[in-house]
């Protein structure tokens, strides 16, 4: 596909928001995947080029928190597993789906993922006791690693949650150990959608460049601040992409009514 210099800058300036938004909640498909299919990109291409992308990013924010002692790798090597197997079988079965039916459900998903953002409550900065066993932990985990393979957005802020509803975890720690299992979703959901071909290489690598470098500035955030804060601003600009993507005409969603 071919892209103007316009088009090009406002993609990867989605990505390094997107970097940023990821490092520090969770969350940077709902800017990268509706920026995408945006600028005129099918819908598996969409979710696999920002599987590339994010793939790099993630793997960025997840050095910086390990550098720091956040990741706990042993206490979630079996999570994180069943994350990855998850990942790989969503990634699969989306390659299957009508690309009309997911332009249609694509919007839909986002404002839910909007809706979860704007109501969820507040997460707990400190440690408490776990209220699930690591198979419990394991189990929600690959759902949602079957999630982040289908579509995506939101996976981060998932995770999170469940880190610090079941595991017990503070919100640094939380997040730092969602960007290790992110990232083996990511791996897992990336390996199939290139044996798909679906990845667009040189779009992919340059937005993964700019998401490189808002994860190092949300993870710096994260570790110095928290991830407070970012939820109304993922909100808005999640919201205002999913108008853009249904201000066109030819969205299938609306030959759906």
């Amino acid at each position: 596909m071919q892209f103007t210099f316009d088009t090009i800058l406002f993609l990867i300036s989605s990505a390094f928001v997107a970097g940023g938004i990821d490092a520090l909640a969770g969350g940077g498909g709902l800017v990268t995947i509706p920026a995408l299919m945006a600028a005129g990109i099918p819908p598996v291409s969409a979710l696999a080029t920002n599987k590339l992308q994010s793939t790099i990013g993630t793997s960025s924010a997840f050095l910086t928190f390990l550098r720091a002692g956040h990741v706990d790798i042993r206490q979630f090597v079996l999570p994180a597993i069943g994350a990855f197997l998850g990942a790989l079988a969503g990634a699969t079965v989306v390659q299957f789906v009508n690309p009309i039916f997911l332009s249609a459900i694509v919007p839909l998903l986002l404002i839910g993922m909007a809706a979860y953002f704007l109501l969820a409550p507040p997460l707990s900065g400190e440690d408490r006791h776990a209220r699930l066993g690591r198979m419990g932990i394991t189990l929600c985990m690959t759902s949602i690693g079957f999630y982040d393979g289908f579509f995506g957005p939101g996976t981060g802020s998932f995770l999170t949650t469940v880190l610090v509803a079941f595991a017990g975890l503070g919100l640094v720690r939380a997040i730092a150990n969602t960007k290790f299992i992110n990232l083996l979703t990511n791996v897992a959901g990336l390996t199939a959608m290139i044996v798909g071909g679906k990845v667009l290489w040189m779009l992919g690598f340059g937005m993964a460049g700019a998401n490189i470098l808002g994860n190092q500035v949300g993870a710096w955030l994260a570790i110095r601040y928290g991830g407070k804060g970012i939820r109304p601003l993922l909100v808005i600009m999640s919201l205002a992409l999913t108008v853009k993507l249904l201000a066109n005409p030819d969205n299938p969603l609306w030959k759906m009514f």
